[in-house]
Formats: C-alpha cells, structure tokens, sequence
C-alpha cells in the first residue's frame, strides 16, 4: 500500500487540476502552473517517458517535500529537467566528447549522470560523488513549462513508494495525491517506464537502468 505524507506534511487545500494540451498547450495555464511552481508549489507534469513531480530547484521546502513524498535518501540522483543542451551544460562539466554524445540522444527519454557544476545547489548532489541527473525531454509540455520558468525543474520520475513502475493515470493520480501536491497536470495518459539512466560521469557510458530509451547505443560504446 502506498504511504502518503501525514497530515501535517499535506497541502491545505486540494490541488489544481489542468487539462493542457499534449501537443499545443494553452499559454495561459503554462503560464498559471509556472507561478505555481514559483510559489513554492509541487507540481505532478508529462515528459516524453513517464510523468514526473517537479519543483523549483533552488526550493529546499519543495525539493524535501518531493523526497519524502517518493521516500529517497540523501544518495538518490534528483535530475535537472533543462530546455536544451546550453542549458544543461550550465549545470553539468562536459567536454567535447560528452557533448556529442548528448547532441546524439538528446531531446529523448533519457537521463545522464554527470559530473557538476557550482550552479546546482548543494541538497540536489549525491553526498559523495557530487553529481546531478540532466535530462531534455521533447514533450510539448514539459518545455512549454521549460520555457515559461526560463530555468530547469527538479524532477523526479512519478513512481510511489511500493510500486515499480510510474503511474500514468492522471485522474488516478488526482484522487491518491490531490493533498500532497499543489497541481497535476492532466496531458493525456502517461508512460508505463521511465527515462533510461545513463551514467557518463566516470567517463566510459554505463547503463544504470533501462527504460524507454534504447540503451543499446550506450552499451555499444562502453
């Protein structure tokens, strides 16, 4: 059974709920989720894998929130979901190499391990190995949301606690968690897998998990 906050961890009121557009989505409620999000608001928003819970990177109460809500310790990779690649090269150190492998796969539904830069906060990076997951997806609306905050979200894949794969549902998402977060956004039904992780950050490509992106490129070069 999934364990959801307690009640004193729980929004006060129930959740918005936007029905946006998987392909044009309405400025206007890409503009209202943004200044949800600016708030300090939890946001549950499709990608091109799966749906994911996002925040403000730089918001310690939120990005708490989003790692109690998936129960994940201090050693999990939270990931920097960026609008494009000189975008995601302000956060991560990528030499010439990585950056053609990243051109190759990205936009696409993967995640990549690398190495930090000082612009990400210091609560976002593994404990000992000072990394970040990057990730530009090509979901309409997630870079609308992209485009709108003018920086990357911290995003985690939606997938609760007890469960193996992410949920995908958005109206089921609406009932379990209309108290946990201040707004879902309905684009359609989700993935069932999640983005595959690729670790890039010792150098060689190491494939830590498979989900809807080939991992066979990846296990080819390494």
């Amino acid at each position: 059974m999934t364990q959801l906050l307690p009640p004193s961890e729980q929004v006060e009121n129930v959740s918005q709920f936007f029905q946006i557009h998987p392909e044009n989505p309405q400025a206007r409620l890409i503009k209202q989720a943004v200044e949800i999000i600016r708030s300090g608001g939890v946001v549950i928003y499709p990608t091109d894998s799966s749906y994911a819970i996002g925040c403000q990177i730089g918001d310690k109460n939120a990005v708490e929130r989003v790692r109690r809500l998936r129960q994940l310790d201090e050693k999990h990779n939270f990931a920097l979901i960026c609008s494009d690649l000189s975008q995601l090269g302000l956060f991560a150190k990528i030499d010439t190499g990585t950056f053609r492998l990243l051109k190759a796969h990205l936009p696409g539904p993967y995640t990549f391990i690398l190495n930090a830069t000082r612009e990400v906060p210091r609560l976002l990076l593994h404990p000992k190995k000072r990394t970040i997951g990057l990730r530009v997806p090509s979901h309409p609306i997630a870079l609308a949301l992209l485009e709108e905050l003018g920086e990357p979200l911290m995003s985690v894949t939606l997938i609760m606690p007890g469960d193996t794969d992410p949920m995908t549902d958005p109206y089921e998402m609406r009932q379990l968690l209309e108290h946990q977060v201040e707004l879902i956004i309905d684009g359609g039904f989700g993935g069932i897998k999640a983005s595959t992780v690729i670790n890039l950050a010792d150098g060689e490509p190491e494939v830590i998990r498979v989900g809807c992106g080939d991992p066979t490129p990846f296990m080819a070069e390494a």
